[in-house]
Formats: structure tokens, sequence, C-alpha cells
């Protein structure tokens, strides 16, 4: 039989305390490719890792982990929730791009272990955290690629050739907006 328990005060009222006990760390690297022609991005290869505190089932610590980012790869390329007129676009799966196993790139998982002191058997929580680095990630790879940051996902096709033009016509010269509009 085993028991955790949290160690957490409870917030006042100007919602101060300790409400969230282990913290965690992780990067992520992508390498991505660019089609400049029809503004595809893939995701060729992603490299994560992870602080899980203790790993108590290795195996299981990895599904996590690449569950989220096949999530952070939907995020960041397909997933993207449509209104007109106050009614959704999208309301299922048949027309709401999800990420499949096809779009999984190779993904190296490095595991770190730094065990947390009140965590139950020394872990923290996997499933959640590697999710915030991999939109981002794809982003910058994207940026670097084509050396022009595109603000707003997910990374479509129309809006990474929209930036490209853009991109060309500050470069030609047509217009000049301030380097600091986004």
């Amino acid at each position: 039989q085993a028991r955790f328990r949290a160690t957490t005060t409870p917030l006042d009222e100007c919602s101060q305390g300790d409400a969230y006990w282990p913290y965690g760390f992780g990067a992520q690297g992508v390498e991505v490719t660019v089609d400049t022609m029809s503004g595809k991005v893939t995701v060729d290869k992603v490299i994560v890792a992870q602080d899980v505190g203790r790993a108590v089932n290795p195996k299981l610590v990895e599904g996590q982990i690449r569950g989220a980012v096949a999530m952070g790869i939907g995020f960041a390329l397909f997933e993207e929730y449509r209104v007109e007129e106050g009614f959704p676009l999208d309301n299922n799966f048949d027309t709401y791009r999800l990420p499949t196993c096809t779009d999984m790139p190779p993904c190296e998982v490095i595991i770190i272990e730094e065990p947390a002191p009140d965590g139950p058997f020394g872990a923290k929580g996997v499933g959640e955290p590697p999710i915030l680095a991999t939109a981002p990630a794809i982003a910058n790879a994207v940026a670097n690629a084509l050396g022009v940051r595109i603000r707003q996902l997910p990374l479509t096709p129309e809006r990474v050739l929209a930036a490209m033009a853009n991109s060309a016509e500050q470069v030609d010269g047509s217009t000049s907006p301030s380097r600091h509009q986004s």
C-alpha cells in the first residue's frame, strides 16, 4: 500500500501560495523541412530531454513524452479551431486535422532523473510538460530555415507562403514596415 500527499500551501486572497510542488525542466530540438513551393512544413526529427523526477516505469515515461510530442506537432502544424459567425467550422474529426502516426518523426527521448523530494517515489509529472516545448521548437526551426518568424499557429502552408511573400516584399523595398511589427 502506498499513499501520497503533496506538500502545498493554500492560496491566500491574492492567489499567492505554494500551489504546485514539483518543478521540472526540459528542452527540445527539432529538424524540419520547409517546402518553399507549397509552404508545407515537415518535422524530420525531434530530440527531447525531460526531467521526470524518478522514472518509475521508463518505457511508460518514454511513451508519455512521445505522445506529448505528437500533440505538440498537432498544435504547431494542424490543429486550428475555426469559427464563422459564432459557429464552429470544424465540429468533428473529418474536418479537424489531428496528427496521425504518419506525422510522427523519429524522436529521441532523453530521460533526466532529478528526483522530487516530495514526489511519489520521487516522480514528477511527465505527460504535460513536454507538450509545451514542441510547437515553439518547430516555429523556431521554421524561422531559422526561412529567415522570417511566423507568429501564429498552426504553421499552415498558407501562413508559411504568406510570410515568405511578405518577407520578400520587405527585402525588395516595395513596403517598409517597422522591423518591430508582428
